[in-house]
C-alpha cells in the first residue's frame, strides 16, 4: 500500500506533469472505483489542473473549475503515468485498469488495481473535506506544527498498542503497516507497548524515529518516476517485508506476527528484549 512518502512523491510528480494542463477526458473503466456521483466525473473535463495536494494517503487534484478529483490507492492500487495514451477509449474488462485521465497534450495517467479486492477509490467533490476519509484524518506528521508535544497529546490516555495507534489515520495521517514497522524498529520499541504508558523519554525517541523515518523515505522518493516508487519503497525498508533476513542493526533474525489479512515484522533483539512474539494466529502474544 502506498503510504505518506510514496503519496508525497506522487504529489510532486503530478505537480510537475499536471499543473497548468487541461483534463480533456476522465474515463472510468471499473464502475466500482467511483464513490461519488454529484458532481459527475465529467465535471473535471475541460478544466486546468491548478494544484496537486496530499491529505494523508489521499491525492487531491484541484482544477480551476472548483472541483477536485481525489483518490485513495488503497492496498493494491497504483498510478501509472503515460507519455502517450493509447488511441480510443479504454475497454472495460477484467484487467487492472480502473480509470484513465487524458490531457490536451495526449499525455495522461491510469489508475490501476491488482487483485480481486477492489478498494481503490475516486471521489469528485467541491471540497476535499467532503470525502469522509479526508474529513476524519488526524494531523500530518510532517506538518510544521506537529511537534513532540502534539504527539504526546495524541498518545495520552491511549489504551491501544502503539502499532495500532500509529496506523490509525484518525490519530496520525499517512502512516501505514510498513512505515509503522520501520518507525518502531528505529525507536527500538515493541509493537505491543501500550501507547498511553510511554514515558516522556519514550515519546521523545518515538517522535524522533517518526519524523526521521518519514523524512528519509520522502527524500529517497523525491524525483523518482511514478513507475519506480514501489521498488524504491521496498529497497529502503529495514524490517518490513523482510521476515527471516538479518536485522541490519544487530544481525538477529527478523520475525513476523501474522493476522488474518496482514502481518508485521520486527527485530526481537532491537525491540522486545530478545523475546520473539508468538504468531497471532497460533497462540496468545508474549509480552
Amino acid at each position: 500500500m502506498p503510504e505518506l512518502p510514496e503519496v508525497e512523491a506522487l504529489k510532486d510528480f503530478l505537480t510537475e506533469h499536471l499543473v497548468g494542463h487541461e483534463a480533456v477526458r476522465v474515463m472510468p473503466v471499473a464502475i466500482s472505483v467511483l464513490k461519488t456521483y454529484d458532481p459527475p466525473v465529467t465535471a473535471v473535463e475541460g478544466h486546468r489542473v491548478d494544484a496537486v495536494r496530499r491529505h494523508g494517503k489521499f491525492l487531491d487534484i484541484a482544477t480551476d473549475g472548483g472541483v477536485h478529483l481525489v483518490t485513495h490507492l488503497a492496498r493494491a492500487g497504483w498510478l501509472q503515468w503515460r507519455d502517450r495514451l493509447p488511441d480510443g477509449p479504454p475497454r472495460p474488462g477484467k484487467g487492472p485498469l480502473a480509470l484513465r485521465v487524458a490531457l490536451e497534450t495526449g499525455e495522461g495517467f491510469d489508475l490501476t488495481e491488482a487483485g480481486t479486492q477492489k478498494r481503490l477509490a475516486v471521489y469528485v467533490v467541491h471540497d476535499p473535506a467532503d470525502v469522509p476519509g479526508v474529513a476524519r484524518l488526524g494531523p500530518d506528521p510532517l506538518a510544521d506544527d506537529f511537534d513532540e508535544a502534539r504527539l504526546a497529546g495524541l498518545l495520552d490516555g491511549e489504551r491501544r498498542r502503539i502499532k495500532g495507534v500509529l496506523r490509525d489515520q484518525t490519530v496520525i495521517a499517512g502512516v501505514g503497516n510498513a512505515y509503522s514497522d520501520e518507525i518502531l524498529h528505529a525507536a527500538k520499541m515493541s509493537p505491543f507497548k501500550i501507547a498511553g504508558t510511554l514515558a516522556p523519554e519514550d515519546v521523545h525517541v518515538l517522535y524522533t524515529a517518526l519524523r526521521t523515518t518519514l523524512l528519509e523515505a520522502v527524500e529517497r522518493s523525491r524525483g523518482v518516476a511514478a513507475g519506480r516508487l514501489k521498488a524504491e519503497k521496498k529497497s529502503g525498508l529495514r524490517v518490513h517485508g523482510r521476515t527471516g533476513e538479518a536485522c541490519p542493526v544487530c544481525g538477529d533474525t527478523i520475525r513476523e506476527v501474522s493476522y488474518s489479512d496482514s502481518s508485521f515484522q520486527y527485530c526481537p533483539t532491537c525491540q522486545t528484549g530478545g523475546k520473539p512474539l508468538a504468531d497471532r494466529r497460533l497462540s496468545r502474544l508474549l509480552k
